[in-house]
């Protein structure tokens, strides 16, 4: 049985582990919640490609990723060394468990199981605010450049983006234009004001809204419901047009095809050559990600190039 003295040096030896412990770990505000870390993880599963791709810049390679759609510029995950996780709304929670991560990082489609994940491994939500897109990036990378202890690159990760982002705004503001932002999905065409997961066309780049007037619009709950007379009416001087079909591998180049008639050539946007196809992977499947974020950007520059 241990002596009187050597129980007092059990218990100030324990003591002074929790106070270092504390000292060390350090609390990060996520989407959901906070998240406590005090060394850098090594084992880390990212359910997301926004994240990913964040991720990947950075230096950090995960052990597991959903490898489903996943996009040309992260193909090198499609290798075996990389577990496959399942996809983007549902992840495998045996291999999951198997694995032993230290972090999962997950992304809004996965916001529900966010309880179901924590029971595994901590979880980081890197769930992107669409109304305020650029602010909540940043917010991201700043956390997991500190997190993986990679401050000085996801500084300069993060000042890279902001020249460009700059770059448009001086463009946009010199030449103020008119853009309407529309998917085209199963035959069906949905618009995107300031407020929806395109706020960054309009708050980040500066371009104004291009509404109909005459023409209504039906209200979704993912973006209003038109038609391309709608699109004729409103006269957008930008016309940006995201191809759902093609994002999640159902088709490709239907968008082009449905665009291509004289309602749409009607337009300043058809008339001036700014019809601008924008990157389905990049807009939809993986934004917040440092390559997305660029392309993003790019595909708002052709408006003015």
């Amino acid at each position: 049985m241990p002596s009187k003295h050597l129980k007092t040096l059990l218990f100030s030896f324990t003591l002074m582990a929790v106070g270092t412990t504390s000292a060390i770990a350090k609390t990060y505000q996520h989407s959901l919640g906070t998240i406590d870390i005090d060394n850098v993880p090594q084992r880390v599963i990212v359910l997301g490609f926004g994240s990913l791709d964040f991720v990947n810049v950075l230096g950090i390679e995960p052990i597991a990723i959903p490898k489903k759609l996943l996009p040309e510029n992260l193909a090198k995950y499609k290798a075996d060394k990389y577990t496959n996780t399942g996809s983007l709304q549902e992840a495998n929670y045996e291999t999951l468990f198997t694995l032993k991560p230290d972090l999962i990082i997950a992304e809004a489609r996965m916001a529900a199981l966010y309880k179901d994940l924590n029971d595994i491994a901590p979880v980081y939500m890197y769930k992107i605010d669409s109304q305020n897109y650029w602010e909540t990036t940043k917010h991201h990378w700043n956390n997991l450049s500190e997190i993986f202890d990679k401050e000085e690159r996801g500084k300069e990760l993060i000042s890279n983006v902001q020249t460009k982002i700059d770059a448009l705004k001086s463009k946009s503001t010199a030449t103020p234009l008119k853009a309407m932002t529309v998917m085209s999905n199963g035959g069906n065409i949905t618009s995107f004001g300031p407020i929806s997961r395109f706020s960054f066309v309009y708050q980040e780049a500066g371009f104004k809204t291009s509404k109909s007037v005459n023409v209504e619009a039906e209200s979704r709950t993912h973006g209003d419901l038109i038609s391309f007379e709608y699109i004729a009416d409103a006269q957008p001087d930008v016309l940006l047009v995201l191809d759902r079909d093609q994002a999640i591998g159902r088709a490709t180049g239907k968008a082009k095809e449905m665009f291509a008639n004289n309602l749409v050539e009607s337009t300043p946007a058809a008339k001036n050559e700014r019809i601008t196809y924008i990157d389905p992977v990049a807009w939809y499947l993986s934004s917040g990600g440092y390559h997305s974020t660029n392309v993003m950007i790019d595909d708002l520059m052709k408006a003015y190039n």
